[in-house]
């Protein structure tokens, strides 16, 4: 049971590598460093959005917590569970609690099932469904949570929208009452106007069956209208942590300014200045030493900004920074 001492997850030290391997022998030459240290608590009923760069990691972060992929080190707490040292049938007792919604509604959707086939596959891994009847009343019910008719559940995936598609996905996700959901760039695929339905749709289910989100994301508008809290990476490591509102409102570390400056403002009145990083992303393979945003960072101070790894630490109450110079 939770309480209000405890999160419904706490992520501690989470470490991601990939393996780079060559020659004729296939060993490893080199490392992809894809997440890096990364910490965070999560509460129940709460939304974290997870924004930065592609390949910054957030993607992986999600995966880990779920382990769909296996972390190289760290802590990973659902529940007062560690969920890192949970065997098979352990795992798959915790996973009817968590669950994830994929970023492509045309990949992750099998195109030989039907929908009700896809929705009902974890009512049947889960025996969640004593009886045939009782299975077609539950496919009927999600498809209507998630505003689909129910004679869509013989239909196939190539038969819908994009839109359509996701909404499948996210009743797929729904089909085991879970209690946290990854969205991992759940709109990102979509139309601008489907973006904005899919998105109240998800509060809306929220609010209903008192869900908890990781809403990962590459775009700050979008992240902006649903999370309660902010995590911006860079490179694997999370750089700041800050409720929305004031993430928005008064960011503290420069890699946040300037993502939060090429946001458009619908306002044409409201000039913004436009800050422009120099260079490309360092490669994950080799990430630069001390403060991996030093060589783009407009206000860096050499040499401890590339010699010494910021602490990230709380700056303001509930603001949390890596930046020796905020």
């Amino acid at each position: 049971m939770t309480t209000a001492e405890q999160p419904l997850l706490s992520v501690r030290n989470l470490v991601k590598n990939f393996s780079v391997k060559g020659g004729v022998f296939r060993r490893e030459v080199d490392r992809v460093h894809a997440v890096n240290n990364v910490s965070f608590d999560l509460e129940k009923g709460e939304t974290l959005g997870v924004v930065g760069e592609s390949g910054c990691g957030k993607s992986t972060t999600g995966r880990c917590i779920l382990r769909l992929i296996e972390p190289t080190s760290g802590e990973i707490w659902f529940q007062g569970n560690d969920v890192t040292a949970m065997g098979k049938a352990e795992l798959q007792a915790v996973r009817r609690d968590m669950q994830i919604i994929f970023q492509d509604p045309y990949a992750s959707l099998n195109p030989r099932m039907t929908v009700g086939a896809i929705i009902g596959e974890a009512l049947t891994i889960h025996k969640l469904a004593a009886t045939p009847k009782e299975y077609e009343a539950r496919i009927v019910q999600l498809l209507e949570t998630v505003g689909l008719n129910p004679d869509h559940m013989r239909r196939y995936p190539h038969e819908f929208s994009g839109g359509q598609r996701q909404r499948i996905g996210i009743a797929r996700a729904l089909a085991v009452s879970p209690k946290l959901i990854v969205c991992d760039e759940p709109v990102s695929a979509l139309d601008v106007s489907i973006q904005a339905q899919v998105i109240n749709l998800l509060e809306d289910l929220q609010e209903e069956f008192g869900l908890t989100y990781i809403f990962i994301a590459h775009d700050l508008s979008v992240v902006e209208h649903i999370s309660d809290r902010v995590a911006v990476m860079y490179l694997g490591r999370v750089v700041e942590l800050a409720p929305s509102r004031e993430l928005y409102t008064s960011p503290l570390h420069p890699y946040t300014e300037a993502l939060l400056s090429a946001v458009p403002i619908p306002d044409p009145s409201i000039k913004r200045e436009r800050i422009r990083l120099v260079g490309d992303v360092p490669s994950p393979i080799r990430p630069p030493s001390g403060c991996h945003f030093h060589t783009r960072c407009p206000i860096r101070q050499l040499p401890l900004c590339s010699t010494e790894i910021p602490d990230f630490e709380e700056k303001r109450p509930g603001h949390w920074a890596a930046c020796h110079l905020r």
